[in-house]
């Protein structure tokens, strides 16, 4: 099954705290993924940012939630436990809990009031959607980073073949490749056919090379033009290299790269776009938010 929202998993979780023990949050996760059902890739599923596992943030936020509300209570820390009103909940056999469920309670709704500044349209987005507030922060990041790349992309595509080339050096070497600026456009040589072909450093020491081609193309790029990329490598003895495009590559062109011997990575205009933006090549930072957790070691005493 897919992973629950985080207001499903409110109702499990109380339940599982009814036995009257302290829980942590860890061997909550586990055994509400079994409940749940589910499958090892679906615990593993990150968020977009990597930084956390999509079920475990979601389980965190509905017992914060029900925390909020008095259901559930924190005896020590790393630990949760049931109230007595999260039994007097239950006694009740409610068919779900959700944040609408939880605002019937005086702590939750002071909860709840304290982060409505932006008005009644972030109220109800909160009530209305199955994502945790963490996640509605990614997915609005995520959204601004896919505008972004579009524009970006759009934006290349129409700069002119000098350009381009430069553009491309920058990436590399944002990257780490080819040392300075400098080095990598004395290692790069211009073909002239609206791209560039040449050798970067692989390292600053120039202990392995990289052959290059780029293409601001509209069209795909199939297998023949591959083909003549991967021949160029054995011509200059050469094992690795990376065909950088502004369009993107036909499936037959992606299956002959990995069948060959030679170590060829395509990065297609949406690939190239997104590198751009990871590191701050043709962008430039507007304003950054940093999210903060509990320092738990800060706390130990002793």
């Amino acid at each position: 099954m897919a992973i629950p929202d985080y207001q499903s998993v409110m109702l499990p979780l109380l339940r599982l705290a009814s036995d009257g023990h302290d829980h942590t949050l860890r061997e909550t996760v586990e055994v509400l993924a079994e409940q749940f059902k589910l499958t090892e890739e679906e615990r593993k599923e990150l968020l977009p940012s990597g930084s956390q596992f999509t079920f475990a943030n979601r389980v965190g936020w509905a017992r914060t939630y029900m925390n909020k509300a008095a259901l559930l209570e924190s005896p020590r820390r790393g630990y949760f436990r049931i109230t007595p009103r999260g039994r007097q909940v239950l006694s009740k056999n409610p068919v779900e809990i959700n944040v609408k469920f939880l605002d019937q309670f005086p702590e939750f709704i002071e909860f709840r009031t304290k982060h409505r500044n932006a008005g009644q349209a972030t109220e109800q987005v909160e009530v209305d959607s199955l994502q945790t507030p963490g996640e509605l922060l990614e997915s609005a990041y995520q959204k601004l980073r896919e505008d972004l790349s579009a524009e970006l992309l759009k934006t290349t595509k129409e700069c002119s073949p000098a350009f381009f080339e430069r553009l491309v050096i920058d990436v590399l070497v944002k990257m780490g490749y080819g040392g300075s600026r400098k080095e990598a456009g004395r290692a790069i040589g211009r073909s002239g056919d609206e791209g560039i072909d040449g050798i970067i450093n692989e390292d600053r020491l120039g202990l392995d090379v990289i052959y290059i081609q780029a293409k601001r193309w509209q069209a795909p790029i199939g297998r023949p033009e591959i083909q003549k990329f991967a021949g160029a490598l054995q011509g200059h003895r050469a094992n690795k290299g990376i065909f950088i495009t502004t369009s993107s590559f036909t499936r037959e062109a992606e299956e002959y790269v990995a069948k060959i011997n030679s170590k060829i990575v395509l990065i297609d205009g949406d690939q190239l776009s997104h590198l751009m933006i990871d590191h701050n090549v043709g962008v430039t930072p507007v304003i950054s938010y940093e999210t903060k957790k509990i320092d738990s070691d800060y706390f130990i005493d002793g």
